[in-house]
C-alpha cells in the first residue's frame, strides 16, 4: 500500500491506496463531532480520493455530497469512477463505505482553467472585519465536540453559539491545528468547522447532523490559512435546516461557498 498524498492531513487519515481502485483510511476519536466523525473530514477524504483517481490533475470545482448512514470509527473504504464531459471537464463519483454498508457518496467535478471572452468577476468580496491576530480564539468543548481541538476559530462577527441570540449566524477566522495547506481538501473540512448557524440562537446544544452537502470552489487562496468562513442559516422548519457557508482568504478573495442540508434530532 502507497501513501496516497503528502498532504499533512491525508497522514493524519492514513488515507492511502489499496489497489484495484480502491483507497482506505481512518477517522481517530479526536476528530469526533457532535453526533460521529466530523462530517468535513469526510468530505475533504472523498475530495481527495477524487483528485488522486483522476487521470489528469486539475483544479477541484465542485462537490456534492449525500450522507447514505451514519459513520463510525470503523476503517473508510473508498471506490472511485471517472467520467470525462467533453475537453475540459471530470466528474469523479466517489462512494464511502464501512464493513461493506455505505456511508457516503460525493460526484466531484474536476475542471481544466482555460481562457474566456466574459469578464472575470471574483464574487461578493469578504465582509470588514478586524485582522485574526486581534481576535480572541474561541472553542466548543473538547468533552462535546473532540474534533474541535483540531481547529484554531477566532470569532470576528455575530453571536456566539448557545448563547439565546436572535441572529443565526456566525463569522470567524479559521485555521487548521497544526496548519495545512489551503487546498480543496482543507477547505470543506473548514466549511464545516463551524456549529450549525441556529446555535447562536439555542441555549443547550442539539444534535444537527449534515444531510447533504453542495460545495462550489471559485478561486485558489493567495495567503494559505486563516480564512475567513461565515455561516448563516437560511431556514429551519419542520425538523430540517438548511445553512449557507463562504469562505474568504485574507486578501478579501472569495475561495468557496457552500450549502449544507441538515437533520434537526432535537
Amino acid at each position: 500500500m502507497k501513501q496516497l498524498t503528502s498532504w499533512t492531513l491525508a497522514e493524519e487519515f492514513a488515507l492511502t491506496e489499496a489497489g484495484a481502485g480502491r483507497w482506505q483510511a481512518r477517522v481517530d476519536r479526536s476528530w469526533r463531532g457532535w453526533t460521529g466523525p466530523h462530517g468535513g473530514v469526510i468530505a475533504a477524504l472523498l475530495v481527495d480520493v477524487a483528485r488522486a483517481a483522476a487521470t489528469e490533475p486539475m483544479p477541484v470545482r465542485a462537490v456534492d455530497l449525500r450522507f447514505l448512514g451514519r459513520p463510525t470509527e470503523e476503517a473508510l473504504t473508498f471506490r472511485a469512477t471517472e467520467h470525462t464531459v467533453g475537453r475540459s471537464t471530470v466528474v469523479l463519483d466517489v462512494h464511502a463505505e464501512q464493513g461493506g454498508k455505505p456511508v457516503a457518496a460525493a460526484s466531484v467535478t474536476l475542471g481544466r482553467t482555460m481562457e474566456s471572452g466574459i469578464a472575470a468577476y471574483a464574487g461578493a468580496p469578504a465582509p470588514s472585519v478586524p485582522d485574526p491576530e486581534s481576535c480572541a480564539p474561541f472553542a466548543l468543548p473538547p468533552e462535546i465536540v473532540p474534533a474541535a481541538a483540531h481547529f484554531d476559530i477566532r470569532p470576528v462577527a455575530g453571536p456566539l453559539p448557545l448563547t439565546g441570540a436572535d441572529e443565526p449566524m456566525m463569522c470567524a477566522w479559521i485555521s487548521l491545528v497544526p496548519e495545512a495547506p489551503a487546498d480543496a481538501a482543507a477547505l470543506a473540512i473548514l466549511a464545516d468547522a463551524l456549529p450549525p448557524a441556529v446555535f447562536p440562537t439555542l441555549r443547550v446544544p442539539v444534535a444537527i447532523p449534515t444531510v447533504a452537502l453542495s460545495m462550489h470552489f471559485h478561486d485558489l487562496p493567495t495567503g494559505g490559512l486563516p480564512v475567513l468562513v461565515r455561516t448563516v442559516n437560511a431556514s429551519t422548519a419542520g425538523g430540517w435546516s438548511v445553512d449557507d457557508t463562504s469562505i474568504w482568504d485574507r486578501s478579501g478573495l472569495l475561495l468557496a461557498s457552500a450549502r449544507q442540508t441538515r437533520r434537526v434530532l432535537g
